[in-house]
């Protein structure tokens, strides 16, 4: 009897056929338009453009969802700001906030579910991560952000701005799998284009990218920074009513001696940037000191910023509108205890975990310091008849500066908005003066304190993610000679001629590592008397100092400024044997070979190179 079997598997429908070549064909095209993009600077410069006018786009609905929120919450007219002197009932400055603080922290319960890491921002990706970000993260945190600043929170919404404007560019990146280089490149890109869409300065924002996304000023990079920005910046002005940061009330003239005082005014200002910066971590650390659990902390946090609104209405939101009136002076009495309570609402905002950034909080706080400097001078010194706007500009470009960690974008965000060159030269006056100071008594802008705070070495964004690429394990030697440590003087002999391998390492009965020694030395004729005694035990001189495969290049050369041996074994953590070996030498020529390279990529190959 004849028994047919009838196959289970059943023909591919058309579609399916068609879903599967597609899949196929998905990686060959964007290998392809990978490698066309790599070859062609114009390509790039293309891709910057267009992701600059979309990242503007995406400013203007954040903007707008904000706006939303800020008149359906406190009665904002449209048009206008929380911090701008709206008469704000005084039970909603004090709910608002808190309500914004719940809302955070649930969805920071939410968040604990689907993910468990720090979200990367586009400083510490282009610095560590060759510019890899998660766009996912990164429009999770700008709705925390939106929630935050929509509900009062005293913090700016450039976090916002900058995060989805870069993880949007890095997700273009990695899909079209571009190479590290074109990678960072395109995350400045998208920080420049949110920076200069979000206050209506295209030179701000592509120097913004070069001095804290990207870390220096390259010919490369020119040109596709300055197209996004400059995208950006229309894209906003086309589809947002946000308009300029502020517009000057008047004409600003100044003296001969406004100019050594702007000076000591960015000293002040430099302190100021420190206090809030330190501000921030001190509200931290008192939350974990006592265990509030971190989906609570926003609470928090919601709690001491509505308890200051009662007080101080200014401190609500990022201080767009309040800068406005700080350019107009006040009365020093009221301004001095505002910049208290600015500080301390960021710090609460930005500690206790509700999102923001301090871009705009830092100009809004400067630009109260200077109106502030000029009214005690008005008081102590009246006829110095100082301009408050001209102070008040100062101060703000000064503190931004120092929290910030970006000079010349401050300085050309000034120059931007007023149009004023001699203003200008003022406004670089105290913000050089601002800037020094912090670096030289604390070292940090605000984004590398964070990442100082959390135990990452990382003081800009230039790109080592290079150096932790370059393992010893990828440089290490596999020619070792290995002896025991009771090996004599003229067993060594004999193994190690005069001429032959220069190190051995020491092993004990174990064969665990005990120390290195020169093979040279046990043909001094010193122990000719006792060669048969002398073991190789006793030839070892220094302390054992080892490696990890892991470790990085940078940790190598650390490691050999410590010791004075020029070769330091490799031992694996598993098995605690010897894997291999470094020597100093060639662990710097390694170095200087990859620093020249970054050298060569960065300033060579660029559409304005002079090659």
């Amino acid at each position: 009897m004849e028994i047919q079997v009838q196959s289970l598997s059943r023909p591919l429908k058309t579609t399916q056929r068609h879903l599967i070549y597609f899949r196929r064909l998905v990686p060959i095209v964007l290998w392809r338009m990978s490698a066309r993009i790599r070859r062609s600077e114009v390509a790039l410069i293309g891709i910057a453009a267009l992701l600059g006018f979309a990242i503007g786009l995406i400013v203007a609905v954040i903007y707008g969802a904000v706006a939303w929120l800020h008149f359906a919450v406190f009665g904002v007219p449209p048009g206008g700001h929380l911090s701008g002197g709206v008469q704000i009932p005084a039970p909603v400055r004090f709910f608002g906030p808190m309500a914004g603080g719940v809302l955070v922290g649930m969805t920071a319960i939410a968040l604990r579910y689907f993910r468990s890491r720090e979200i990367v921002d586009a400083i510490e990706a282009n610095a560590l991560y060759g510019g890899r970000m998660s766009l996912r993260d990164s429009v999770f945190l700008a709705c925390q952000t939106i929630i935050s600043v929509g509900f009062g929170g005293s913090a700016g919404l450039e976090a916002a701005y900058t995060q989805v404007g870069s993880g949007a560019a890095s997700k273009v990146g990695q899909n079209i799998r571009l190479r590290r280089q074109d990678l960072r490149l395109l995350v400045g890109c998208g920080s420049a284009a949110a920076i200069a869409a979000a206050f209506d300065s295209p030179l701000a924002g592509a120097f913004y990218a070069f001095e804290l996304v990207i870390g220096s000023y390259t010919l490369q990079a020119l040109a596709p920074i300055a197209s996004a920005a400059l995208c950006g910046n229309l894209a906003s002005r086309a589809f947002s009513e946000a308009g300029a940061m502020f517009e000057l009330p008047t004409a600003v003239t100044l003296k001969v001696h406004d100019y050594p005082i702007f000076i000591l005014l960015g000293f002040g200002a430099a302190a100021i940037s420190i206090v809030a910066m330190m501000a921030v971590t001190l509200v931290e650390n008192y939350l974990r000191r006592y265990r509030i659990p971190a989906w609570a902390r926003p609470i928090c946090g919601g709690f001491g910023v509505g308890t200051a609104a009662l007080f101080y209405p200014d401190v609500l939101g990022s201080g767009h509108g309040a800068i406005s009136q700080s350019l107009l002076g006040g009365s020093f009495q009221v301004l001095v205890p505002l910049v208290a309570a600015k500080i301390l609402a960021s710090a609460l905002t930005v500690g206790s975990g509700m999102r923001g950034g301090l871009f705009s909080t830092s100009l809004f706080l400067g630009a109260i310091f200077g109106a502030a400097v000029a009214a005690g001078l008005s008081i102590v010194a009246p006829n110095f008849a100082v301009n408050p706007i001209a102070y008040a500009l100062v101060g703000m470009a000064a503190v931004a500066g120092g929290i910030v960690g970006a000079p010349i974008t401050m300085v050309l965000l000034v120059l931007e908005t007023t149009g004023n060159f001699s203003l200008t030269v003022g406004v670089m006056a105290g913000v050089i003066a601002s800037t020094v100071v912090v670096r030289q008594s604390f070292g940090y802008s605000f984004a590398t304190w964070r990442f100082h705070v959390r135990g990452l070495r990382i003081r800009g964004a230039h790109d080592v993610g290079w150096i932790a690429d370059l393992t010893v394990g990828k440089l290490m030697g596999r020619n070792f000679h290995l002896v025991p440590a009771t090996e004599t003087v003229a067993a060594l002999r004999k193994h190690f001629p005069l001429g032959g391998p220069k190190y051995a390492f020491v092993l004990d009965e174990g064969g665990a590592y005990i120390g290195t020694i020169e093979t040279v030395e046990a043909h001094s004729s010193q122990y000719d008397a006792a060669a048969d005694k002398v073991t190789a035990a006793g030839l070892i001189h220094e302390e054992p100092q080892v490696l990890a495969p892991q470790e990085n290049i940078q940790a190598a050369i650390l490691m050999f400024s410590k010791t004075t041996a020029e070769v330091l074994p490799v031992i694996d953590p598993a098995s605690g044997r010897v894997a291999g070996y470094v020597t100093e030498a060639y662990i710097l020529r390694r170095y200087s070979q990859e620093l020249e390279k970054q050298r060569i990529d960065e300033a060579n190959g660029g559409v304005f190179s002079p090659e």
